[in-house]
């Protein structure tokens, strides 16, 4: 015996009810509800997974979750149970002295990080007998400035125990741990002439095919960037990391020029500080904007005004900017 509904009628077989009541036969079935969408789940940052060793050799680790140079070599210290303060620079894909590979704001996302750390020191006595040495000084970032570059026939070249990759220590046992390249270069120049000092240095630890070498890193497109137009992840002095691709290659060639006018003009050579200086020249339409607005960023430096123009020339009017 068939039940009944509420009104005496029989609900239709396969029905949908409707607030507990068939529809009418032949009445069309409403449009069933969209259910709502779903929330778009954000997207996921990549993670990013960077081998290591130390240059003299170890084991390969695994580092991540790094946003700048100071976090870097936390996180390789970590790995290899070492100090911070024991990394004096890191190279990319060697694990030489080799300045032309090495690690500055940009890591390509392949690349390998070899760490250098602290070996011997050593103390040299030099006597300023021209007004230059002949150094080319940079550094790591993380407090420790060192020699990029030994000019061939200066002061420092005719000295066979300074090496490239040197760090330096202290200028006349005045520690300049902490300071930046181009201050530890502002003290070397104003050193009088015909009086002795004495450098304190420390030398990387180096591996047993090493052992002998006294590198000296020659000009050549690219210096310091080991990017080949692929992803890399660049690391700010504030803020997080960011994924970006690598610089086109009249970047590079625009932050070469510049970073040669550094070491011309201040003894440094800093390719991430170049990069820097080239995409604010790229934004102004002038030499005396470009002032203004590294001076608002980078007042520290303190550059002088025909320094400056010759950056601008050379980053917006290449062919006229070069010699």
């Amino acid at each position: 015996m068939q039940r009944v509904g509420r009104h005496g009628r029989q609900p239709p077989e396969g029905g949908p009810l409707e607030n507990g009541v068939g529809q009418e036969p032949g009445t069309p079935e409403p449009p069933p509800a969209e259910a709502p969408a779903a929330p778009r789940a954000p997207r996921a940052r990549p993670r990013l997974v960077f081998h290591t060793q130390l240059a003299h050799g170890s084991h390969t680790g695994r580092i991540e979750g790094f946003t700048n140079v100071k976090e870097l070599y936390a996180k390789i210290a970590e790995v290899f149970d070492i100090s911070p303060t024991e990394i004096l620079f890191c190279t990319l894909n060697t694990h030489k002295v080799d300045m032309q590979k090495l690690l500055g704001g940009q890591i390509g996302l392949e690349d390998f990080i070899f760490a250098h750390v602290r070996g011997e020191t050593k103390e040299v006595e030099v006597t300023k007998t021209e007004d230059a040495l002949g150094l080319t000084i940079t550094d790591n970032g993380a407090g420790y400035a060192f020699i990029k570059r030994i000019k061939e026939g200066s002061i420092i070249n005719r000295l066979q125990t300074v090496c490239v990759g040197d760090s330096i220590e202290a200028i006349n046992d005045h520690t300049i741990v902490g300071c930046r390249h181009y201050e530890v270069a502002r003290m070397l120049r104003e050193l009088p002439r015909a009086e002795p000092f004495t450098l304190r240095l420390v030398q990387p630890k180096k591996a047993f095919d090493m052992i002998g070498q006294r590198t000296r890193s020659s000009k050549s497109p690219g210096e310091g960037r080991v990017t080949t137009g692929k992803e890399t992840l660049r690391l700010r002095t504030q803020g997080p990391a960011v994924l970006e691709e690598g610089p086109s290659p009249s970047e590079e060639e625009a932050a070469r020029r510049v970073d040669d006018l550094l070491e011309s003009y201040m003894g440094i050579r800093d390719s991430e500080l170049a990069s820097t200086m080239v995409e604010a020249a790229k934004g102004s339409p002038g030499a005396a904007q470009l002032a203004r607005g590294l001076d608002s960023v980078l007042g520290e430096f303190a550059f002088p005004p025909e320094f400056v123009a010759e950056v601008w020339a050379a980053v917006c009017h290449p062919k006229e900017g070069q010699e």
